[in-house]
């Protein structure tokens, strides 16, 4: 087909999607694609108060990316359905989640969406692996300072405090901390500083600076009621009852203990109910009320051989779940890459075959031409040979007329000089007169008769001196000037 065949019917379809466009027909995708950026949003938002919400809210929003392609839309997805994971504790499920919305966003060069999801796999294995955590943590750091995100940029200095506290370097854990809340509260952002004032709190705890730990986190456990942060008050409230029982406030600890515990079980939190059985222990033992405490104690150490199973395990399980996606991720970026070679070598070839077809052409072309571009070269020579000839007698007759021209200007030269000296001498004379004749009329030192005589005599001799000059200019065939002294 013609490509001049080609432009009516585009023209038409570029005018069909514009009417489609002008009629509103095209605006249902863009309002289903907002849809999807919303339903992710309420998702993300849910994570800390009801994470089986955030898993809802994302499915819808995975469904519907998918029915209308929209990749980013589908990352965004995955990534919202881990965080929902995790809060759930389904490490495993979590990971696969965030390694597909990884390769979505590397596929649409979603570099914002790259930064949140090694945020979020850094917080994944922040119990389990702290150098694996913070590997993570510094790469999502790395590219939320290039792209200049600010609540990222905080998020992620609130988690490295998080790793480095896990790690007992309680100085890198105040200064992270530090860091994030300053930056949460340029942002107004209530969340992020609410959770920044929870971790300074829990630090100045392990510091024992009880007072200003107390403090910090009342002040925080009122934001978090105030946005029903549910996870943030169980969390909160298991390190004030702590306060309480390093304080010996045991009836306002056993009150937090209750509080928080209601808060644990109602986000379902296996890990947070596991860390009040504990805090009930120590409180009871504190208490010196040794059958209870017993008891507790019994409950922590089933759960402690569990937990460290569990942890192992999910260790094991996240590593062999990232390297399967990994490998799944390499295989597919392999399949890519070997159907873009075999589509650049079947262009190349093609591209090969039609150049050596075209060069063989010319040269059967040129190898027919050479004798008549030979024949005529031969022939422009005579004329280029003969055109020289006339060119140099042209310039011969130009040399003749170039010098009897100079001659020509070297004699209007000599007369025009004459002509100079002539005007300034015969000119100057009866205009001097003049003048004289002027200077005597002023002092009254002539007769008016004979001042009239005089000028007379000086304006026909001007006269005369003018119509000379004329017919000498006017007479080429005279060499020289009269000159009257």
């Amino acid at each position: 087909m013609k490509i001049s065949s080609l432009v009516p019917f585009l023209s038409i379809s570029f005018l069909i999607v514009f009417t489609q466009s002008l009629s509103g027909k095209t605006s249902i995708k863009y309002n289903d694609t907002v849809t999807v950026i919303e339903l992710n949003k309420k998702g993300f938002e849910n994570r800390l108060i009801d994470p089986e919400k955030t898993i809802k809210f994302a499915s819808r929003a995975m469904k519907l990316g998918k029915a209308l392609k929209y990749e980013n839309g589908i990352a965004e997805s995955y990534r919202v359905l881990g965080v929902g994971n995790y809060y759930l504790n389904k490490n495993e499920t979590a990971i696969e989640n965030y390694l597909n919305a990884l390769t979505y966003f590397k596929k649409n060069k979603n570099v914002e969406g790259e930064a949140k999801v090694y945020n979020n796999i850094g917080n994944l294995y922040r119990e389990i692996d702290y150098d694996k955590s913070l590997e993570n943590f510094q790469k999502s750091l790395a590219l939320a300072l290039k792209l200049n995100i600010k609540d990222l940029i905080a998020g992620l200095y609130m988690n490295l405090g998080t790793v480095y506290l896990r790690k007992n370097e309680y100085d890198q854990a105040l200064s992270n901390y530090q860091n994030s809340l300053a930056i949460f509260t340029k942002l107004d952002n209530t969340i992020g500083i609410t959770q920044s004032m929870q971790n300074l709190g829990l630090v100045y705890f392990q510091l024992n600076q009880l007072d200003k730990s107390e403090e910090l986190l009342i002040n925080a456990r009122s934001k978090a009621r105030e946005n029903k942060l549910n996870n943030s008050i169980a969390g909160i409230d298991l390190t004030l009852s702590s306060i309480y029982i390093s304080k010996e406030n045991f009836k306002q600890a056993e009150k937090t203990i209750k509080e928080g515990a209601l808060f644990a079980r109602l986000v379902k939190s296996p890990k947070l109910e596991y860390d009040y059985m504990l805090t009930s222990y120590e409180l009871e033992n504190k208490r010196k009320n040794y059958e209870r405490a017993l008891y507790y104690l019994q409950i922590v150490y089933k759960q402690d051989s569990i937990t460290y199973k569990g942890n192992i395990s999910d260790k094991i399980s996240l590593l062999e779940a990232q390297h399967r996606q990994l490998e799944k991720q390499r295989a597919n970026e392999l399949t890519i890459a070997r159907s873009k070679y075999s589509q650049i070598l079947f262009w190349a070839s093609s591209l090969v075959a039609l150049l050596s077809f075209f060069v063989i052409f010319l040269l059967i072309k040129n190898v027919k031409k050479s004798k008549l571009i030979n024949s005529e070269l031969t022939r422009l020579n005579q004329e280029v040979s003969q055109q020289k000839d006339d060119l140099d007698r042209t310039n011969q007759n130009l040399e003749e007329l170039i010098e009897e021209r100079t001659m020509d200007l070297k004699n209007k030269n000599k007369k025009l000089s004459e002509y100079s000296s002539h005007l300034s001498h015969q000119i100057r004379s009866p205009v001097a007169t003049l003048k004289g004749l002027m200077l005597l009329e002023n002092e009254n030192l002539i007769d008016k008769q004979e001042f009239i005589e005089q000028m007379g005599k000086c304006i026909n001799d001007l006269d005369d001196k003018i119509i000379n000059i004329n017919e000498n200019l006017n007479n080429p065939g005279r060499s020289s000037l009269i000159f009257d002294d």
